[in-house]
């Protein structure tokens, strides 16, 4: 995607335009990586992060800024923000709430280990740096906090429960922040991809191996045809996009006067929001489950 090519009519007055900072966190791969090379490419001042220091390293050698910040761990956090105040002169004109990762496996097949592991990184290391933006923002006076969110942050499928709560979590969070937040200037945005082009289900998979334990599980037969799935290369899922369709939403919540508190992206997305809205609980679960392959995508 050349990103030059998007235009956005706004007046200046609240836009954030380059060459004015913004944080992403997850650029190793997919929807960051594409968003801070993206936005680098605007003219912003991006300053990513990447949990592994061979990604940090890679990045670095691409041209990006990039520091390390592992969303599990407390004190990387601090350090990274205290990387981020100096690389920024203290001044941060938006965060992009991007990394996370999948779980996947039935609920009942999910141990505390195994869920503290999920919101460690998507839910509770999010939330500790955006506590952090909160602060600074207020402070300087403006600011922009844009989660990642999924379709999974509002319609549940079968095997992602781990995820699913981690997202409905952070739907929750954010929505919370908007009503807290409405007489500061700081907007709130949440970005709802559906299925996007990236190592996530790769990631998955590996997450997957290392948790459940599916030897003696009552959903065996479902794991094999999941596994199956996690091992694909390319597209699994109808209308998947590339990483680009999230970074014009990102590049709109930046730019907008009036950014949404919601952008959905993909398809699926926008037609279970509108499901959502329509069906009983009874018949939004039926549907869902057929779109899961019963249980089997």
């Amino acid at each position: 995607m050349d990103a030059t090519v998007l235009k956005f009519t706004m007046t200046q007055a609240t836009k954030i335009l380059p060459p004015q900072t913004i944080f992403i966190t997850g650029c190793s791969t997919g929807i960051g990586y594409h968003a801070a090379h993206a936005l680098k490419n605007l003219g912003y001042h991006v300053i990513a992060s990447c949990r592994k220091p061979e990604d940090v390293t890679r990045l670095q050698q691409e041209g990006l800024v990039c520091i390390a910040c592992d969303l599990a761990d407390a004190e990387s956090i601090n350090q990274a923000w205290l990387s981020v105040m100096e690389l920024s002169q203290g001044k941060i004109a938006a965060l992009f709430n991007n990394a996370a990762f999948g779980l996947p496996g039935a609920v009942e097949d999910l141990t505390r280990q195994a869920l503290e592991h999920q919101f460690a990184t998507n839910v509770f290391g999010t939330q500790q740096l955006t506590n952090l933006a909160i602060k600074q923002m207020r402070q300087q006076g403006h600011g922009r906090i844009i989660y990642n969110s999924s379709v999974l942050g509002f319609a549940a499928m079968a095997y992602r429960g781990a995820y699913n709560a981690s997202k409905f979590a952070i739907e929750g969070l954010a929505d919370t922040l908007r009503i807290e937040l409405a007489h500061d200037p700081i907007n709130i945005s949440l970005i709802e991809p559906g299925p996007i082009l990236s190592k996530f289900r790769e990631n998955a998979h590996r997450e997957y191996l290392q948790w459940v334990k599916t030897d003696q599980s009552a959903h065996l037969a479902n794991y094999q045809a999941m596994e199956a799935r996690l091992a694909k290369k390319g597209a699994s899922a109808p209308f998947t996009l590339g990483p680009e369709a999230v970074t014009k939403a990102l590049i709109h919540a930046l730019q907008s006067n009036r950014p949404k508190a919601r952008y959905r992206v993909t398809t699926p997305t926008k037609l279970f929001a509108f499901l959502k809205r329509l069906l009983p609980s009874k018949a939004l679960d039926w549907v869902l489950l057929k779109a899961g392959g019963d249980g089997r995508r």
